[in-house]
Formats: structure tokens, sequence, C-alpha cells
């Protein structure tokens, strides 16, 4: 018999898993996400991601500022399960307490490794060699609650957080459908997490986003993809601010922040790093070749120091 549900949900994260549900046997009642914002100078109202996918598939979509307004409302629509995907709020505890509807949230990571906020930017950062998707039941304390199933993805080298924020979109959508069908038959089961190996995903700071030369090749390279496309990683030369798009590690030594060669190789404390795509402050994406052809980037410079 099919599920009725209420789906949760704002990014562009979000969206391939509702698309998956919509399509499914199953009943969406309405979905939440969050309220539009002004963005830019002209104050232009954006809407969510979740919230535009909702409007082309003519999906009931709602976009309260406070969720405790809607309990009453949620209460009586009577829905079997609430899925949250990247909400962006947490839910309210009375809410939580509607005992006959189940809460579950798909996150981005294998908990109970990188609870919160960022845990695709901190896996990457970290250099775990693997991440995942964990379904799981919702409780008062954040992504605490037991597992009801998970699964592993690599991260490579090259893996940065628009791939594989996409990579994992499309696991929870698979994910989710496989939930529902063990709940739709009543053979759901949910396993406690272990709270000795919680560690917790923070939210990305401003601070975090400047590139360091003295880290190890290896760490700056981590904090590169984890951060691309946004809000991005960068360094400055000559009071330029350039953001790194691709690049790789080499193992040749030189000076912190040296450039070592014309192929924008600069030194790190440990190997360095070659920058194959970057992206200067108010302009497309280029390729290193042509950033360097335009600049007076030479072999022995230091970025670290202003060059004339």
């Amino acid at each position: 018999m099919p599920l009725n549900l209420i789906f949760m949900g704002t990014p562009n994260f979000a969206v391939p898993i509702l698309k998956a549900i919509q399509d499914s046997h199953h009943n969406i009642l309405e979905v939440y996400t969050q309220p539009p914002n002004k963005k830019d100078r002209g104050q232009k109202i954006s809407l969510s991601a979740v919230h535009k996918f909702c409007n082309e598939v003519n999906l009931k979509v709602s976009h309260p500022d406070k969720l405790d307004e809607e309990i009453e409302k949620i209460n009586k629509l009577n829905p079997d399960i609430v899925i949250v995907v990247a909400y962006g709020k947490i839910l309210p505890k009375k809410l939580l307490e509607i005992k006959k509807t189940k809460f579950i949230n798909i996150h981005a990571s294998l908990l109970p490794r990188w609870r919160g906020a960022a845990p695709i930017q901190r896996a990457i950062m970290n250099l775990d060699k693997e991440t995942g998707i964990s379904i799981m039941k919702i409780e008062p304390k954040l992504d605490s609650g037991p597992i009801m199933m998970s699964s592993k993805i690599k991260i490579f080298k090259s893996t940065n957080y628009d791939n594989l924020s996409n990579q994992l979109s499309v696991l929870g959508a698979e994910m989710i459908l496989k939930s529902l069908d063990l709940i739709e038959k009543k053979l759901e089961k949910f396993i406690p997490q272990n709270e000795s190996k919680a560690t917790y995903a923070k939210k990305i700071n401003k601070t975090e986003t400047k590139i360091d030369w003295s880290q190890k090749a290896k760490i700056i390279i981590a904090q590169i993809n984890g951060l691309y496309p946004n809000p991005g990683s960068w360094f400055e030369f000559n009071g330029i601010r350039i953001k790194p798009v691709k690049a790789i590690e080499i193992e040749i030594s030189g000076k912190p922040g040296q450039i070592i060669d014309d192929k924008f190789t600069i030194g790190c404390s440990e190997n360095s790093i070659q920058i194959l795509e970057l992206q200067r402050e108010g302009k497309q994406k280029m390729k290193a070749e042509e950033f360097l052809k335009g600049s007076n980037l030479k072999a022995g410079m230091n970025i670290l120091f202003r060059n004339v």
C-alpha cells in the first residue's frame, strides 16, 4: 500500500531524491523548503532548488519561517513518513512527538562520522578514503538517531565537492526507494549509532578558505577540492584574488608559496601543487596556461610576497 509522505529539503542535493519519490507509487502530501531569499543588490527573489522543482512539476510546496507554526497542520495531514534531506533547520521536538509518523533523514556521510552541516566537505578535506549515505530515524540530538540503511562510495584524489555531492544525491535517491519499500512491508530495522565514534562536520568558516602554503600539498589539494565550487579556496598574488579550480600534487620540493616552474607549480611544506585551472575574482574560470600568458608570474617568485 502506498505511503503518504511529507518531504523537507532545500538545495540541489535534495532534488534527485524528491524526483525519485515523486516518480514512485508513493503519495507526496506536501513539500517543505526554506523561504525565498533576496539575492544581490537588486534584491531579486531567489527560490530554493527544491521550490523551483515543485513549481515545475506542480507539487504543493510550503516555505514557513518557523516549523513550530506547522505542527498542527502536519498532524492533520497525517503522513506515514516525513523525509528530511538537507532542509536547513532542526525539526522542533514537538513535531517529532507525533507518534503515528516516522521521521527519516537522508544524511550525506557514514554516520556516526561527520554528523552536522558540512559532511561532504569535511570528508574530502580530511582525506577520507570513503563516505556515503546514511538513512536514519530523526531524534532530537543532531544526526544521532538509529540507522536503517547505509551505503559507501569511494573518494579519489580528484574528487571535489561538486561531483561527490551529485554522486551522493543519486545514491540517496536509490536508497530511499529501497527504504520506503521496507517500511511499506513493515520490514525496517534500525541499528543504534556508536556514540564513541561520532565526529562533527561543523559549518565551513570563511577563515578556512584561504590557502596556507605552509601546509602539505595533499592538504591544500583536499582544501581546493572540498570547497569547490562554493565558497572556493583562494590565495592572493599582487593584490589579485585567485581561486584554484583544479590542481594536482607534484613530488618536487620548493619553498612554501614559491613558484617553481613555468607550469604554475607552487611549493608547499611537503611536495608541491600544480594548478591546472583557476578563476580570478569576478571572472570566468580558465586554464592555467591561459592565465600565465597574460601574467608576470615567473619561476622563483613567491606569492606570499608582493612581486613587482
